[in-house]
């Protein structure tokens, strides 16, 4: 292995390095922000800033070793940064800055029945139906699951009637209900959820799983009375193995619209 006697100065002097360091400090900021100034930010807006600076290293490496006079080297990563740049649109347009004023609506905790009302045919639309078991590749460790999605306790070839999977897929989403409003604050509980903002934010537990909702920007947020701030950040969450898609974007559409609902215009 090759060594450098004078890595301290070569660091000094090395810009991939910094910028190395920049693309990585990028990624962390979203959590540092909230953690020490409880400051929330969109995740995609530092994702798509630590996706240019890592592009950036590369350039800075052809810097470093005189190599950047190249118009196809110089070109080919220009592209590249806008695209990084242009991609995540939804990203650009959300605040860097600290959520607006808390918004408060009045009501109660919606019923089993009045969240189920909107909640069955929400998620039962995005997820789609299919009377009989098959093996969800996409999932891993791959795994067996039939009806609206469902998973637990199912195996090769189970078959169930429509009847059992709205049954089913209603007692699924109480479960996720319960689940999910441990996360929720008292306040939220008792004065932020109408039967649609309970729905929707179910929907996306059920789509990501209790954990990840309810650790989300969007809970956050909701908790700390930015319900619009909150529905916002449900949004964000349109990503499958890191790449934007849009049936993905189209369900958070819908569920922000959900959420929305009885908000001032």
């Amino acid at each position: 292995m090759r060594i450098i006697h004078n890595a301290k100065d070569t660091a000094k002097r090395s810009l991939s390095l910094w910028v190395n360091r920049a693309a990585f400090l990028a990624l962390l900021m979203p959590e540092v922000l909230f953690y020490f100034f409880e400051i929330d930010t969109n995740p995609v807006v530092w994702w798509s800033l630590g996706l240019i600076l890592y592009v950036g290293v590369e350039l800075s490496r052809y810097i470093d070793q005189g190599m950047a006079r190249s118009p196809a080297i110089l070109g080919f990563l220009a592209l590249v940064m806008a695209l990084g740049v242009a991609s995540p649109k939804e990203g650009r347009a959300m605040s860097l800055l600290k959520p607006s004023a808390p918004v408060v609506v009045s009501g109660g905790l919606p019923s089993e029945a009045e969240f189920l009302d909107v909640a069955t045919p929400l998620v039962g639309k995005w997820e789609g139906k299919r009377n009989i078991a098959y093996l969800d590749k996409i999932a891993s460790p791959p795994v067996w699951t039939v009806c609206y999605g469902e998973t637990r306790g199912v195996k090769r070839g189970d078959s169930y009637t429509d009847a059992q999977c709205a049954a089913m897929l209603g007692k699924g989403l109480l479960a996720y209900r319960k689940g999910l409003h441990g996360y929720l604050s008292a306040d939220t509980k008792s004065k932020r959820l109408t039967p649609e903002r309970d729905a929707a934010y179910v929907s996306l537990a059920y789509n990501v799983g209790i954990y990840g909702a309810g650790k989300s920007t969007a809970v956050r947020r909701l908790n700390a009375g930015d319900i619009a701030g909150g529905c916002a950040a449900i949004g964000w969450w349109n990503r499958a193995g890191k790449k934007i898609v849009r049936g993905l974007v189209n369900r958070r559409a819908d569920e922000t619209r959900l959420c929305m609902i009885g908000l001032p215009a």
